[in-house]
């Protein structure tokens, strides 16, 4: 196994933030048959893996300090494209602070929109500090968040971006594609300086607790185009996809084959079964592990919840687990997981 170069460095985030907990160095992964890493790339490539991986716990983050697509380190402040966010603590992240307007009108985002200049920013001493936490036998990931259609409405308000869509069209298409060209900008500096980079989590939310924001057709013409050539450049640089949008999204799964997207973590509001069962054979899932929130939860209950959550959709492999849980309640359920899935993928062959 080869060991991590720099056990000591500490973040610069703000404590308890998500760029905080995914510099954290982790423990490593010891005694399994193959790699945590060769084992995700299996789940990612469509191939059947020889346990169920636990999302997050079996990759290390990229997380960039000079990536500001929030403020810097997550405290209150501006990004570089020049909007103002707040931590909300009840939520555990950065917000647009309310009121917040960058843009105008999206008829004068070539005027108003200032696009950072990447070529000015010093990605080798950053990139040394951060892959020193790497540990080489987990994946490497890099989150480009913020995606296109976020990014139109942490710059105006979201009724109006919704509104500009329909309204200029044309417009927001522009601004999309400059977006797009500024996400390929992006990554091509996290692929140079601070590789290996293995998969990139794509972010954009594209619907609520009822549906997506867009109508399949809004979808395919909007937000698609721009989107998809982000994943054409990732893909082309050899890199797998994972796609993180909150919301009832299961409408744009087709799509979502189309664009590229080696796996989903859809919330559980979308029909996780469904999914398994229509599109299974096709794309891979992360789904979250339902139950272990209970305060009264027993250690044999934990297991027995994991074990039917393997049950029901390791089938074929193409599925990952989130596992949220207290600490004690964790530790129990990753070892249920690895054990319980190695057997079950053993019994399968």
């Amino acid at each position: 196994m080869k060991t991590k170069k720099n056990k000591s460095i500490s973040s610069r985030q703000r404590p308890n933030s998500f760029g905080y907990m995914m510099q954290q160095i982790k423990e490593p992964i010891l005694g399994r048959p193959i790699s945590p890493k060769e084992n995700l790339r299996r789940v990612f490539a469509g191939e059947k893996p020889m346990w169920m991986p636990a999302w997050l716990y079996e990759v290390d983050y990229c997380w960039s300090d000079e990536v500001l697509e929030h403020p810097k380190y997550e405290y209150d402040g501006f990004d570089w494209f020049g909007v103002e966010w707040v931590w909300v603590e009840v939520a555990g992240g950065m917000m647009v602070k309310p009121g917040t307007r960058t843009l105008s009108d999206i008829t004068k985002w070539k005027e108003e929109v200032i696009f950072p200049d990447l070529d000015s920013i010093d990605w080798e001493s950053d990139a040394a500090i951060q892959t020193s936490r790497y540990d080489n036998d987990r994946m490497h990931v890099f989150h480009l968040t913020e995606g296109i259609f976020e990014r139109l409405h942490e710059l105006m308000p979201f009724e109006d971006a919704l509104a500009a869509m329909i309204e200029d069209p044309e417009y927001v298409l522009e601004f999309f594609e400059a977006m797009a060209d500024y996400k390929i900008k992006l990554l091509s500096k996290i692929f140079k300086y601070y590789e290996p980079i293995d998969f990139v989590i794509y972010g954009d939310d594209w619907g609520t607790q009822r549906a997506g924001f867009f109508s399949n057709e809004m979808f395919k013409e909007m937000i698609y185009p721009s989107a998809k050539r982000v994943m054409d450049y990732i893909k082309s640089q050899g890199k797998f996809i994972e796609l993180h949008s909150c919301g009832l999204n299961q409408q744009y799964v087709p799509f979502f084959k189309e664009m590229g997207i080696d796996l989903w973590t859809p919330q559980s509001i979308n029909d996780s079964d469904m999914l398994k069962n229509k599109y299974g054979s096709e794309i891979s899932f992360c789904f979250v592990v339902e139950g272990l929130d209970d305060p009264n939860i027993t250690e044999e209950g934990a297991r027995q919840i994991i074990r039917d959550f393997v049950d029901k959709y390791a089938k074929g492999g193409r599925a990952m687990a989130q596992i949220f849980a207290p600490p004690e309640v964790l530790k129990v359920c990753l070892d249920e997981l690895y054990n319980y899935s190695l057997n079950f993928y053993l019994r399968e062959n």
